[in-house]
């Protein structure tokens, strides 16, 4: 009996993601992922409380929870503008 070779021997994670066309979802989730708990501890540093942040962002408290929920990829460009500001901190992109 031969045994069936792994198509996906030798590859590299990436391309495993791409292959099953989840690549782009999950580069969202670890980039939200990583502004999220980058926020947390911002927040913690500068001692600003959840209903401060929230306060300062015109939302609720549930809508910051939401901002905070590393799952959750529907962040606007304009809300992390906001927060960037808020938080003193800026915006930039890395080239791939």
């Amino acid at each position: 009996m031969t045994k069936k070779k792994n198509p996906y021997t030798g590859s590299n994670f990436e391309d495993f993601l791409a292959e099953e066309g989840i690549l782009e979802e999950c580069r969202a989730a670890a980039i939200k992922f990583t502004l999220a708990r980058e926020l947390e501890r911002t927040m913690k540093k500068k001692r600003i409380s959840k209903a401060e942040m929230a306060r300062r962002l015109h939302t609720s408290r549930s809508g910051l929870d939401r901002l905070l929920d590393p799952e959750n990829t529907s962040l606007t460009l304009h809300t992390l503008a906001k927060v960037a500001a808020i938080l003193g901190q800026r915006i930039s992109m890395v080239p791939a």
